[in-house]
């Protein structure tokens, strides 16, 4: 199956999951608007794509690991977009959670996503117990303290703020655990991955400093310019929009060597300059490339 097809099915398993029984209507419709339908799935495929570079036999570990970290994405969008943070009315193109479904229930449907994260991931290594606590480790790693999602968004409530620190945590966190949960959940050793995967998250990021600076809301389905209107840190901010896309250029560069040495790693160099030009608007990308 193709990756996007694998990740919407684990996606799917884990919603039913949380949806059995009788659980509150409310909070299951916000929680699977959150999810569904989904965007790029980019942190998911590269935990797919690295388990394959490692020559994973099979890939239902990887699956369930790509899907926690999905879980895991959505979660901070929904939190990210409420009105204590961004303020944001649109994700994906469409409301956001908060303005569907109210704030309290918002915050709720963020939390139950971060907790079923890690039910997935149990219930989808069940058959592999021996690697549970390395996966389990390296999932909260990426989403918590001291260099977690979390901590990236607490950066914005910080009086003085280091953009390097606060992206690496905000956005490279994710990626750098969604590449070393492939690794994983392949058998192999997970450390040599995170730097690949880091490079990746500061890619997607200088991309989407620079889509928020020169996109439009039909090209990235959310509001632009709230980099600028909230003061938040960001590359165009700090360098320009020709220095962004400089960065931009050297940091995907850097992150194809950065691939550790693998069965499968020239293939997935290949993918990795593909997707990360992909996070790009179109406008820009023949000038990125």
């Amino acid at each position: 199956m193709e990756a996007a097809a694998l990740v919407e099915r684990s996606l799917l398993n884990a919603l039913a999951f949380a949806e059995s029984g009788n659980p509150p209507s409310g909070l299951a419709d916000a929680m699977r608007c959150a999810v569904l339908p989904g965007g790029a799935w980019v942190r998911p495929r590269l935990c797919l794509a690295v388990a394959r570079a490692c020559g994973a036999p099979e890939l239902a570990v990887a699956e369930g690991a790509a899907a926690a970290v999905e879980l895991l994405h959505c979660a901070s969008l929904v939190h990210d977009d409420l009105p204590c943070f961004d303020d944001a009315s649109l994700r994906r193109g469409r409301p956001s959670v908060h303005r569907l479904y109210g704030e309290r229930l918002a915050v709720l449907a963020g939390d139950a996503l971060i907790v079923l994260a890690f039910q997935h991931l149990a219930r989808s290594a069940a058959t592999r117990p021996a690697l549970l606590p390395g996966l389990i480790l390296t999932l909260g790693r990426a989403v918590g303290m001291p260099s977690g999602i979390v901590a990236g968004q607490a950066w914005e409530c910080e009086p003085a703020i280091d953009t390097a620190e606060y992206q690496r945590c905000k956005t490279g966190a994710l990626f750098a655990g969604a590449a070393e949960l492939g690794a994983a959940a392949a058998g192999a050793d997970p450390a040599p991955w995170r730097r690949m995967g880091e490079l990746l998250g500061a890619c997607y990021q200088v991309a989407d400093d620079i889509a928020d600076a020169a996109g439009d809301l039909a090209q990235i389905g959310k509001p632009t310019g709230r980099d600028a209107a909230l003061g938040r840190p960001s590359m165009v901010g700090d360098h320009g929009l020709n220095g962004a896309l400089a960065h931009f250029r050297e940091l995907l560069e850097d992150c194809a060597s950065a691939v550790p040495q693998c069965p499968g790693r020239a293939p997935l160099q290949a993918q990795l300059r593909v997707e990360a030009m992909r996070l790009m608007p179109e406008t820009l990308r023949s000038v990125a490339a």
